[in-house]
């Protein structure tokens, strides 16, 4: 079982950048491919980005490619979701979890357990 826990959250103007990071316990963090989602209010959850276990894979959601990186260190075990050119449409809660069911570039996913999640909010 990994246990993460996401940061980097924060309140930004349009046109700005965050940087999340997803911090992950346990010794198999490296085995997983992983995942970037986001809640915003009144909606349900939505796929952001994945890379595979390496980081030679990604793959993201046509709303955020080209200003959202995803990337991970999996000897700090940590992956991170740097954001730029934010946009008011970006304001969510992200979530980062495991893929159980391997690299895959979109959903459907297999998931692990939800982590709490890092709050974005982008002010027009």
């Amino acid at each position: 079982q990994v246990h993460l826990v996401e940061s980097g959250g924060g309140l930004v103007q349009a046109g700005g950048s965050l940087r999340l990071s997803c911090a992950a316990s346990g010794r198999t963090f490296s085995t997983y491919a992983m995942t970037w989602y986001r809640q915003a209010p009144g909606k349900g959850r939505e796929f952001v980005a994945t890379i595979s276990t390496s980081g030679d894979r990604t793959s993201y959601a046509d709303s955020v490619k080209g200003r959202f990186t995803i990337s991970r260190d999996n000897a700090k075990n940590t992956v991170y979701l740097q954001m730029n050119s934010l946009k008011p449409e970006d304001t969510a809660v992200y979530y980062c979890n495991t893929l159980k069911s391997g690299y895959s570039d979109r959903p459907p996913h297999i998931l692990g357990s939800w982590g709490q999640g890092t709050q974005v909010t982008v002010s027009s």
